[in-house]
Protein backbone atom coordinates (compact mmCIF):
# COMPACT_ATOMS: atom_id res chain seq x y z
CA UNK A 1 0.00 0.00 0.00
CA UNK A 2 1.18 3.09 -1.09
CA UNK A 3 0.92 6.89 1.27
CA UNK A 4 1.76 9.94 -0.14
CA UNK A 5 1.88 13.60 0.57
CA UNK A 6 1.81 16.53 -1.45
CA UNK A 7 1.98 19.97 -0.88
CA UNK A 8 0.51 21.18 -4.59
CA UNK A 9 0.67 24.59 -4.47
CA UNK A 10 -2.60 25.29 -6.00
CA UNK A 11 -4.71 22.16 -6.50
CA UNK A 12 -5.81 24.59 -9.62
CA UNK A 13 -2.70 25.16 -11.27
CA UNK A 14 -1.69 21.70 -10.46
CA UNK A 15 -4.78 19.81 -11.65
CA UNK A 16 -3.56 18.30 -14.65
CA UNK A 17 -0.23 17.23 -13.13
CA UNK A 18 -2.11 15.95 -10.45
CA UNK A 19 -4.02 13.69 -12.24
CA UNK A 20 -1.34 12.28 -14.27
CA UNK A 21 0.51 11.46 -11.10
CA UNK A 22 -1.83 9.24 -9.62
CA UNK A 23 -2.53 7.51 -13.04
CA UNK A 24 1.09 6.68 -13.23
CA UNK A 25 1.66 5.79 -9.68
CA UNK A 26 -2.04 4.65 -8.30
CA UNK A 27 -1.06 5.76 -4.98
CA UNK A 28 -3.98 3.69 -2.25
CA UNK A 29 -3.74 7.31 -0.30
CA UNK A 30 -2.71 10.56 -1.26
CA UNK A 31 -2.12 13.14 1.31
CA UNK A 32 -2.47 16.99 -0.47
CA UNK A 33 -1.67 20.06 1.42
CA UNK A 34 -2.02 23.97 0.52
CA UNK A 35 -4.75 23.34 -2.14
CA UNK A 36 -6.03 27.18 -1.92
CA UNK A 37 -9.57 26.65 -3.44
CA UNK A 38 -13.02 25.91 -1.28
CA UNK A 39 -14.25 22.67 -1.19
CA UNK A 40 -16.73 23.45 -4.18
CA UNK A 41 -14.08 24.15 -6.65
CA UNK A 42 -12.15 21.41 -5.34
CA UNK A 43 -11.79 19.28 -9.07
CA UNK A 44 -13.90 16.58 -7.53
CA UNK A 45 -15.42 15.13 -10.66
CA UNK A 46 -12.09 14.65 -12.47
CA UNK A 47 -10.47 12.97 -8.96
CA UNK A 48 -13.18 10.15 -8.63
CA UNK A 49 -13.37 9.66 -12.57
CA UNK A 50 -9.29 9.04 -11.45
CA UNK A 51 -10.71 6.15 -8.82
CA UNK A 52 -10.36 8.39 -5.94
CA UNK A 53 -12.43 9.53 -2.93
CA UNK A 54 -11.88 13.04 -2.23
CA UNK A 55 -12.67 14.11 1.40
CA UNK A 56 -11.45 17.79 1.13
CA UNK A 57 -11.30 20.65 3.85
CA UNK A 58 -10.51 23.79 1.96
CA UNK A 59 -10.14 27.41 1.84
CA UNK A 60 -10.13 30.35 -0.76
CA UNK A 61 -6.99 31.24 -1.62
CA UNK A 62 -4.78 29.94 0.94
CA UNK A 63 -4.29 26.95 3.15
CA UNK A 64 -6.70 23.43 2.31
CA UNK A 65 -6.01 20.01 2.94
CA UNK A 66 -7.40 16.87 1.26
CA UNK A 67 -7.08 13.41 1.45
CA UNK A 68 -7.47 11.40 -1.70
CA UNK A 69 -8.40 7.45 -1.13
CA UNK A 70 -8.86 4.32 -2.91
CA UNK A 71 -10.30 2.69 -0.40
CA UNK A 72 -13.44 3.35 1.96
CA UNK A 73 -12.82 5.92 4.59
CA UNK A 74 -15.02 6.53 7.79
CA UNK A 75 -14.57 8.63 10.69
CA UNK A 76 -13.99 12.32 8.89
CA UNK A 77 -12.91 15.18 10.81
CA UNK A 78 -12.11 18.50 10.26
CA UNK A 79 -9.84 20.96 11.81
CA UNK A 80 -8.85 20.27 15.60
CA UNK A 81 -11.78 21.28 17.26
CA UNK A 82 -9.97 22.45 19.97
CA UNK A 83 -10.23 25.78 22.44
CA UNK A 84 -8.76 28.42 20.33
CA UNK A 85 -10.99 30.07 17.51
CA UNK A 86 -9.14 29.56 14.25
CA UNK A 87 -10.80 29.72 10.70
CA UNK A 88 -7.70 28.71 8.74
CA UNK A 89 -8.13 24.70 7.06
CA UNK A 90 -4.88 23.06 8.06
CA UNK A 91 -5.94 19.75 9.09
CA UNK A 92 -7.91 16.70 7.94
CA UNK A 93 -8.31 13.05 9.18
CA UNK A 94 -9.87 10.35 7.87
CA UNK A 95 -9.56 6.57 9.12
CA UNK A 96 -8.50 4.12 5.97
CA UNK A 97 -7.78 0.36 6.55
CA UNK A 98 -7.94 0.75 9.58
CA UNK A 99 -5.12 3.48 10.07
CA UNK A 100 -6.04 7.22 11.14
CA UNK A 101 -4.61 8.96 8.29
CA UNK A 102 -3.74 12.92 9.13
CA UNK A 103 -3.04 15.35 5.94
CA UNK A 104 -1.65 18.43 7.85
CA UNK A 105 -0.41 21.82 6.81
CA UNK A 106 1.83 23.52 8.94
CA UNK A 107 1.57 27.47 9.08
CA UNK A 108 5.23 28.60 7.16
CA UNK A 109 5.86 31.25 10.32
CA UNK A 110 7.23 33.77 7.83
CA UNK A 111 9.89 35.14 10.36
CA UNK A 112 11.03 34.51 13.58
CA UNK A 113 10.33 38.08 15.06
CA UNK A 114 6.60 37.91 13.08
CA UNK A 115 3.30 37.11 15.14
CA UNK A 116 3.12 34.52 12.21
CA UNK A 117 6.16 32.67 13.91
CA UNK A 118 3.96 32.72 16.95
CA UNK A 119 1.04 31.36 15.49
CA UNK A 120 3.08 28.32 14.46
CA UNK A 121 4.55 27.50 17.03
CA UNK A 122 1.64 27.57 18.85
CA UNK A 123 0.05 25.54 16.14
CA UNK A 124 2.63 22.93 16.95
CA UNK A 125 1.48 22.59 20.11
CA UNK A 126 -2.05 22.50 19.10
CA UNK A 127 -1.11 19.47 17.29
CA UNK A 128 0.48 17.37 19.89
CA UNK A 129 -3.02 17.99 22.01
CA UNK A 130 -4.60 16.95 19.06
CA UNK A 131 -2.60 13.83 19.07
CA UNK A 132 -2.76 12.56 22.64
CA UNK A 133 -6.66 13.31 22.58
CA UNK A 134 -7.72 11.72 19.41
CA UNK A 135 -5.34 8.56 19.47
CA UNK A 136 -2.58 6.88 20.77
CA UNK A 137 0.90 5.61 20.08
CA UNK A 138 -0.43 2.17 20.05
CA UNK A 139 -2.82 2.30 17.30
CA UNK A 140 -1.83 2.71 13.53
CA UNK A 141 -1.44 6.72 12.98
CA UNK A 142 -0.02 8.19 9.89
CA UNK A 143 0.85 12.06 9.97
CA UNK A 144 1.36 13.20 6.46
CA UNK A 145 2.16 16.46 5.26
CA UNK A 146 4.12 19.89 4.70
CA UNK A 147 5.22 20.83 8.50
CA UNK A 148 7.33 23.65 7.28
CA UNK A 149 10.41 21.66 9.43
CA UNK A 150 13.65 20.48 8.28
CA UNK A 151 14.43 18.11 11.41
CA UNK A 152 18.31 18.37 11.53
CA UNK A 153 21.06 19.53 8.84
CA UNK A 154 20.75 16.26 6.85
CA UNK A 155 17.78 18.17 5.82
CA UNK A 156 19.07 21.12 4.44
CA UNK A 157 21.13 21.76 1.35
CA UNK A 158 23.13 25.03 2.87
CA UNK A 159 22.69 24.63 6.87
CA UNK A 160 24.54 27.69 7.72
CA UNK A 161 22.21 29.79 5.05
CA UNK A 162 19.12 28.56 6.26
CA UNK A 163 20.13 28.01 9.76
CA UNK A 164 18.13 31.63 11.01
CA UNK A 165 14.70 30.73 9.34
CA UNK A 166 11.65 30.02 10.68
CA UNK A 167 12.10 26.02 8.49
CA UNK A 168 15.19 25.12 10.65
CA UNK A 169 15.30 27.41 14.68
CA UNK A 170 15.50 25.47 17.19
CA UNK A 171 11.68 25.99 18.59
CA UNK A 172 10.20 24.39 15.32
CA UNK A 173 12.75 20.98 15.61
CA UNK A 174 12.00 20.87 18.79
CA UNK A 175 8.14 20.72 17.97
CA UNK A 176 8.98 17.88 15.49
CA UNK A 177 10.97 16.14 18.31
CA UNK A 178 8.17 16.14 20.80
CA UNK A 179 5.84 14.30 18.00
CA UNK A 180 8.57 11.71 17.79
CA UNK A 181 8.99 11.72 21.35
CA UNK A 182 4.77 10.94 21.17
CA UNK A 183 4.98 8.48 19.43
CA UNK A 184 5.81 8.95 15.39
CA UNK A 185 8.46 7.45 13.43
CA UNK A 186 9.96 9.59 10.63
CA UNK A 187 9.85 6.63 8.18
CA UNK A 188 11.74 8.52 5.37
CA UNK A 189 14.72 8.84 7.98
CA UNK A 190 14.06 4.83 8.55
CA UNK A 191 15.42 4.39 5.12
CA UNK A 192 17.59 6.89 4.61
CA UNK A 193 20.00 7.91 7.38
CA UNK A 194 22.43 9.40 5.11
CA UNK A 195 20.38 12.67 4.42
CA UNK A 196 20.80 15.13 1.36
CA UNK A 197 17.19 14.41 0.01
CA UNK A 198 14.67 17.16 -0.22
CA UNK A 199 11.48 17.62 -1.03
CA UNK A 200 11.36 21.61 -1.53
CA UNK A 201 13.18 23.76 -3.43
CA UNK A 202 12.38 27.62 -3.75
CA UNK A 203 11.11 28.85 -7.08
CA UNK A 204 13.35 32.01 -6.81
CA UNK A 205 17.47 32.12 -7.30
CA UNK A 206 17.41 28.61 -9.08
CA UNK A 207 16.71 26.62 -5.96
CA UNK A 208 15.91 23.68 -7.87
CA UNK A 209 19.00 23.78 -10.37
CA UNK A 210 21.07 24.58 -8.04
CA UNK A 211 19.63 21.73 -5.49
CA UNK A 212 19.46 24.39 -2.57
CA UNK A 213 16.50 22.45 -1.26
CA UNK A 214 15.15 21.09 2.25
CA UNK A 215 13.22 18.48 3.67
CA UNK A 216 9.77 19.46 4.88
CA UNK A 217 7.11 17.17 3.70
CA UNK A 218 6.84 14.16 6.19
CA UNK A 219 5.49 10.70 6.46
CA UNK A 220 5.43 10.19 10.26
CA UNK A 221 4.19 6.59 11.21
CA UNK A 222 3.12 4.95 14.57
CA UNK A 223 5.60 1.93 15.60
CA UNK A 224 3.46 -0.38 14.38
CA UNK A 225 2.80 0.88 11.35
CA UNK A 226 6.48 2.08 10.63
CA UNK A 227 7.38 -1.26 10.99
CA UNK A 228 5.83 -2.44 7.86
CA UNK A 229 7.48 0.48 5.52
CA UNK A 230 9.47 -1.10 3.06
CA UNK A 231 10.20 2.22 0.89
CA UNK A 232 10.14 6.12 0.91
CA UNK A 233 11.03 8.11 -2.06
CA UNK A 234 10.41 11.66 -2.79
CA UNK A 235 9.49 11.96 -6.68
CA UNK A 236 11.64 14.73 -7.68
CA UNK A 237 10.72 14.29 -11.09
CA UNK A 238 7.57 15.92 -10.31
CA UNK A 239 9.30 19.17 -9.59
CA UNK A 240 10.54 19.29 -12.90
CA UNK A 241 8.63 19.86 -16.21
CA UNK A 242 6.22 22.73 -16.82
CA UNK A 243 4.72 24.64 -13.65
CA UNK A 244 5.41 22.22 -11.07
CA UNK A 245 4.80 22.86 -7.42
CA UNK A 246 7.85 23.89 -5.61
CA UNK A 247 7.25 20.81 -3.30
CA UNK A 248 7.84 17.22 -4.67
CA UNK A 249 5.83 14.18 -3.34
CA UNK A 250 7.05 11.99 -0.71
CA UNK A 251 6.02 8.03 -1.19
CA UNK A 252 5.94 5.54 1.13
CA UNK A 253 5.06 1.80 0.86
CA UNK A 254 3.89 -0.27 3.73
CA UNK A 255 3.58 -4.08 4.21
CA UNK A 256 -0.18 -3.56 5.20
CA UNK A 257 -3.51 -5.26 5.44
CA UNK A 258 -5.38 -3.53 7.42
Amino acid sequence: MKIATWNVNSVKARKDRLLAWLATHEPEIVCLQELKTTDEAFPRQEVEASGYEAIVFGQKTYNGVAILTRMGSSEVKYGMNDEHEDDEARIVSARIANIRILSVYVPNGKATDSDKFIYKLQWLRRLQAYLQREVTPEEPVCLCGDLNIAPDERDVARPEEWKDSVLCVPPVREAFAELIGWGLVDVFRQHHAEGGKYSWWDYRMLGFPKNNGLRIDHVLATRALAEACSHVAIDRNERKGKKPSDHAPVVATFDWNG
